[in-house]
């Protein structure tokens, strides 16, 4: 096993660092913009269009991961930020309240997946596999409210394989706020449960999600971080959602954040696709 693979819970750790420090600033109007694996190669925050704005905020929540910052100084470089740019009217923004709530939003959001994305990469790792082939869902015990169905998962010792399906919508977290993990063992314990519960891959027609995932959350973060036609589907899809004009410019500005040669693989992408 590798050392990375044996770092604890809430540590910033290399494979969480590179896949937040990869993603590509994403201009949005909407939280739901986006959408499910999307996330694994766009940073957003709802409301903010500009990209000099979104690169500072990604920039801010990369420190918080990279120092292991904490919810606090995140929100004192969010109101510098804020205030330096002149964003106004984000949703939040006319209260102490609302600003507490979206801030926690972006920090803990992009914390939590980042992290699972991270993990996803160490336990996807072939020496690793090769000895501990099956991943347990855990629940964490220190959530205030849990979800049931989530305490249930955790509670039950779900222990499958890590190629099984359920691992494609379930690998957490599987909401706002979800702080479950995922943890590599050699194989089901007695008493494990080794098969989900009946009814787990029955959509829900209100939020299109599985049982126990939020919408908009049915998807395992990091899973497609590694695919270099991601990015390029996920402009691909904005640029043809905007007229001609604000197209032209959305492609300039996400331009100005990625590697050229990355960039060459979006156009290539986009020229196929017209």
């Amino acid at each position: 096993m590798t050392p990375s693979a044996r770092i604890g819970f809430n540590q910033p750790f290399p494979e969480q660092l590179a896949f937040f420090q990869k993603k590509v600033s994403l201009p949005t109007d909407a939280w739901d913009a986006i959408t499910k694996a999307q996330h694994d190669h766009a940073f957003v925050a709802a409301g903010a269009m500009r990209a000099d704005l979104l690169n500072d905020l990604h920039e801010a929540v990369t420190q918080a991961i990279a120092e292991g910052g904490t919810i606090a100084q995140f929100r004192t470089q969010f109101d510098e930020i804020v205030s330096r740019h002149g964003w106004e009217g984000w949703v939040g923004s006319d209260s102490k309240a609302g600003r507490t709530w979206r801030t926690r939003v972006i920090y803990q959001t992009n914390m939590a997946t980042s992290y699972s994305a991270g993990r996803w990469a160490q336990l996807n790792d072939p020496d690793l596999l090769a000895e501990r082939p099956y991943w347990r869902y855990v629940h964490a015990d220190g959530v205030a409210s849990p979800r049931p169905l989530h305490l249930a998962w955790g509670q039950s010792r779900l222990t499958l394989p890590h190629d099984h399906p359920w691992w494609k919508t379930h690998y957490p977290p599987n909401g706002f706020g979800c702080h479950c993990y995922v943890i590599a063992v050699r194989g089901p314990k007695p008493g494990d449960a080794t098969l989900p519960p009946i009814g787990w891959d029955e959509l829900n027609s209100r939020t299109g999600e599985l049982p126990g995932i939020d919408k908009g959350w049915g998807y395992a973060p990091g899973a497609t971080a590694a695919d270099p036609l991601g990015l390029a589907r996920v402009v691909a899809d904005k640029s043809r959602s905007l007229p001609f004009e604000l197209a032209a410019d959305f492609l300039a500005e996400v331009r100005g954040g990625v590697e050229p040669g990355l960039w060459a693989e979006v156009e290539r992408y986009l020229q196929s696709t017209r």
